[in-house]
């Protein structure tokens, strides 16, 4: 059987589901071939002159790195033209991107961190792009930031790249998630599994352990019980994986199981978290709950947080259903609730 493409794919999902119009399939190809064109860029690595600081900072505060400025301007210029879009945000610039006036407008809107774990790139360590789609609301012609804020669980579709030995990218439009792989000698994402799911039970965590002493008390709880292993509570031994690049971490969660932390601490204690709910923990929430996993804050199901800002931060436990049922109710039980 020929491989099957992701247009042939999300064809088939149109006629399947009824849910995927001419505009959201092509917005997902965009992204799509904007990943490639990442991804190129990536592969080049020094011989590119595409590794290091850009010298600038984001709205995060954060340095920018080179490849960070580059990926934001790959998706920034491929997404602009096409029509589908009525507004795009990036988690690089401060405020959402306006549709230039020459270019017809759409009825979607598209947020993306474009390259999720820079900080890995100079050490030749995976990374990747995140991507959400939402609903334009009614009647809107030019886009605000408080267009945007939308909970996660009106997303139309979410996805992300990541960038390793082989570029893979994983997306949902709302009926299970799928993968595809990049056959990089004819240049197109073929599709090679239908159905991911992650297990509901697993042996693996993936956090860092250096913030340890920065912690809340019901944090430290769930990673004591697990470094126990056998002879604590939990009755098992665990492992740890910490990539320090969220969609590596995700991508390993969502093919094999485990559960991925980023917890509220007090170094920051005005936050309430690093990740970004916007850019990072919607479209992975979206994405692990359609594969049968859970997300929350440590409190509640993160796709149902009403957003306050853009870059509104949040924390984020997700994966193996089991698992974070048990640290989510450990910081409810703390809250008293």
């Amino acid at each position: 059987m020929r491989p099957i493409s992701l247009t042939r794919y999300l064809i088939e999902q149109q006629r399947e589901h009824g849910h995927l119009n001419a505009d959201l399939r092509l917005l997902i190809e965009v992204v799509a071939r904007a990943c490639k064109a990442i991804s190129i860029a990536i592969g080049k690595g020094a011989i590119g002159g595409v590794l290091g600081s850009a010298g600038s900072e984001n709205v995060q505060g954060e340095v920018q790195k080179k490849l960070d400025v580059l990926s934001n301007e790959i998706l920034l210029e491929a997404n602009e033209w096409g029509g589908h879009l009525a507004a795009l945000a990036s988690e690089e610039m401060d405020h959402p991107h306006a549709i230039p006036n020459r270019y017809p407008k759409g009825e979607y809107l598209l947020l993306f961190d474009p390259l999720d774990g820079s900080s890995n790139i100079d050490v030749n360590i995976s990374v990747g792009t995140i991507f959400s789609v939402l609903r334009c609301p009614d009647g809107v012609a030019e886009p605000r930031e408080e267009d945007f804020l939308q909970p996660g669980a009106r997303q139309v579709a979410a996805g992300y790249a990541v960038y390793g030995p082989n570029t893979v990218l994983v997306l949902t439009t709302g009926h299970g998630v799928a993968s595809f792989t990049l056959d990089r000698e004819v240049g197109s994402f073929l599709l090679s599994e239908r159905q991911m799911k992650i297990p509901a039970a697993t042996r693996e965590f993936a956090i860092n352990m250096s913030n340890m002493r920065h912690w809340e008390p019901p944090m430290r709880r769930y990673i004591d019980e697990l470094l126990a292993g056998k002879t604590g509570p939990r009755g098992k031994d665990f492992n740890m994986r910490w990539v320090a690049s969220m969609v590596a971490d995700v991508h390993r969660i969502l093919t094999r199981g485990g559960i991925f932390i980023y917890p509220r601490d007090a170094r920051e204690p005005d936050k309430p978290g690093k990740l970004r709910l916007m850019y990072e923990a919607n479209p992975m929430s979206f994405i692990v709950e359609q594969a049968g996993g859970a997300a929350t804050n440590g409190h509640q199901r993160l796709l149902e947080l009403q957003p306050k800002a853009l870059h509104e931060r949040v924390a984020v436990f997700l994966g193996s259903r089991e698992e974070v049922e048990v640290a989510t109710r450990y910081h409810r039980e703390a809250a008293g609730a």
